[in-house]
């Protein structure tokens, strides 16, 4: 056995003793990347400070936070409380290194941590609490409704780096640690399609089922298919090393 597994099978170890969720992790691959005893302790402060903002700002408005006002509202509400310099080094080191020892191979979509989305650029959808870029995305969604019908409905659109960065640090936290497990879940907080095109649709009714292969049973997807203006980012087997997505919506 290599130095390599050793040490993976430690923090793996360890990180199933911290974290409440350990079903999951069981059938992970000993060859998988998990965070030392300390980083899952930052992971786990940050993921509940984040969770505090969300609760703070709103869901909707949360989906367009960006860095430097989720900093201002944390310095100015003791509710939400100062991000701690641990967190903020996490912050900067997920937004900043490289996936690719993951699994991860996406390209990054944003290069600027601070990352402003103007209302201006977005229109709201009723009835979801998520927002479309106007122009493409916005005239495809709507394209999408009319031709496969109102059984459909928007489940994510525009994501700010920090939403994405709370879906992250979520899906770690709920990983016991596994970066490669939740990597492969969800796109680190540069990475994601929705901070500058893609969305994702559902079928209504269907909760978390519209997160999983499930969706691609449907008669929604099914009609999906068939439309030429869209594409589907995640395909099986896919090139970015990203799970099986059929509700996510590529804009081209």
């Amino acid at each position: 056995m290599d130095i390599i597994t050793i040490m993976n099978r430690r923090n793996f170890l360890t990180c199933l003793a911290l974290s409440p969720i350990i079903t999951s992790d069981l059938m992970a691959k000993s060859s998988d990347i998990y965070l030392c005893r300390e980083e899952f302790r930052v992971i786990t402060q940050l993921n509940r400070r984040l969770k505090r903002l969300k609760s703070f700002v709103g869901f909707a408005n949360f989906n367009l936070l960006s860095y430097r006002q989720a900093l201002l509202y944390a310095r100015n509400y003791s509710k939400i409380g100062m991000f701690s310099k641990d967190e903020l080094l996490m912050i900067e080191r997920l937004f900043e290194e490289k996936p690719n020892s993951y699994g991860f191979y996406g390209v990054r979509t944003c290069s600027d941590i601070n990352n402003f989305i103007s209302k201006k650029e977005v229109v709201k959808i009723p009835k979801t609490g998520h927002y479309l870029f106007k122009g493409k995305a916005q005239e495809d969604y709507n394209a999408i409704i009319k031709d496969v019908g109102n059984s459909l409905i928007l489940t994510s659109g525009v994501r700010n780096v920090m939403k994405q960065l709370s879906l992250y640090c979520n899906k770690i936290y709920n990983c016991g640690g596994n970066m490669t497990k939740a990597t492969r879940s969800i796109a680190p907080p540069a990475y994601s399609y929705h901070t500058i095109s893609d969305f994702d649709v559902g079928k209504k009714g269907w909760g978390y089922k519209n997160f999983t292969s499930e969706f691609a049973k449907t008669r929604e997807f099914y009609e999906m298919t068939k439309l030429e203006y869209i594409g589907m980012r995640y395909t099986k087997n896919n090139k970015d090393g990203v799970r099986f997505e059929p509700w996510h919506i590529e804009v081209i």
